[in-house]
C-alpha cells in the first residue's frame, strides 16, 4: 500500500464520529452542517510538549453538502472542495469501494470557522461540546474525534458517513423524480437537467461560460452542444 494510502488509512481507522447530524443531506437542496473537530495537538508526543495532555485543539467550522448530483466517476476528484488531501482520498475510496462508490455522489465545501486550542483532556472537550449543541439545540451539528495531521481527512470521514447514511432516501426520492434514467449515451437525466439550467443562467448573465464548458466537458458533451455554446458569445 502506498505510503499517503497507509495515512489516510491510519486517519480513517483512528476517527470517531462521537455526535452525527440529526438530518441527513437534502435530496433537492443544500445541506449546511456544523461541526466540532476536536484532536490531541500534533505536538503531544514531543519532550518538549509539556503538559499537552490537558490540551485539545478544536476545530470549527461548516460543511456545505451540495444538492445531489448523478455523476460518473470523472466528477470524483472534484468532489472536495476546500480539502487539502481531496483528491488522494477520493482516489483511495475509489479504490477500496470501486468506481461507483454512492457515497460519493455529492459535492462538499469546507468553511472553516478557526481553530483553537483549549484547556482540557479530548474526552472533556467533548462533553462540553455537546452540552453546547444541546442548549442550542441544532439538528445539523457534529462532533468528531479525529487525527491532528490529517484533520481534514477526519472531516471528509464525517461527510462520506453522512452521505451514506442518506443514500437510501436520497436515492428514493431522485428515482420517484426520474432523475435516475439515462439516456442513449449513458448520461443521466439529471445531469441534462444541470446543463439546460446552466445554459439559461449564462444566457442570463447570471453565471460564467466558463462553468458550463466545464458541465459539458466533465460528462464528455461538448461536441454535442458545441454549436449551442458558441450561439451564446454571438448573442452578446
Amino acid at each position: 500500500m502506498p505510503e499517503f494510502d497507509q495515512k489516510i488509512q491510519y486517519a480513517i481507522e483512528n476517527t470517531r464520529v462521537v455526535r452525527s447530524p440529526k438530518q441527513g443531506l437534502a435530496t433537492f437542496g443544500i445541506t449546511n452542517i456544523r461541526y466540532f473537530l476536536v484532536t490531541e495537538p500534533c505536538y503531544s508526543g514531543l519532550d518538549c510538549a509539556g503538559d499537552s495532555a490537558s490540551e485539545t485543539v478544536v476545530r470549527e467550522g461548516r460543511v456545505i453538502a451540495e444538492r445531489p448530483k448523478i455523476v460518473t466517476p470523472h466528477y470524483l476528484t472534484n468532489m472536495f472542495e476546500g480539502f487539502e488531501h481531496g483528491k488522494e482520498y477520493a482516489d483511495f475510496i475509489m479504490r477500496r469501494y470501486g468506481p461507483n462508490e454512492p457515497g460519493l455522489l455529492y459535492r462538499y465545501r469546507n468553511e472553516s470557522g478557526g481553530v483553537n486550542i483549549v484547556s482540557g483532556a479530548v474526552d472533556t472537550v467533548v462533553d462540553r461540546l455537546n452540552g453546547v449543541i444541546d442548549a442550542e439545540r441544532e439538528a445539523l451539528s457534529a462532533i468528531v474525534r479525529g487525527v491532528d495531521e490529517m484533520w481534514d481527512v477526519s472531516l471528509m470521514k464525517l461527510v462520506h458517513d453522512v452521505a451514506r447514511n442518506s443514500l437510501q432516501k436520497n436515492v428514493m426520492d431522485l428515482y420517484q423524480h426520474g432523475m435516475l434514467r439515462l439516456d442513449t449515451r449513458g448520461i443521466p437525466q439529471d445531469a441534462r437537467t444541470t446543463i439546460e439550467e446552466l445554459f439559461k443562467r449564462v444566457g442570463r448573465g447570471q453565471a460564467e461560460p466558463a462553468e458550463l464548458k466545464a458541465e459539458l466537458d466533465a460528462w464528455g458533451l461538448f461536441d454535442e452542444y458545441e454549436d449551442r455554446f458558441l450561439k451564446l458569445f454571438r448573442q452578446r
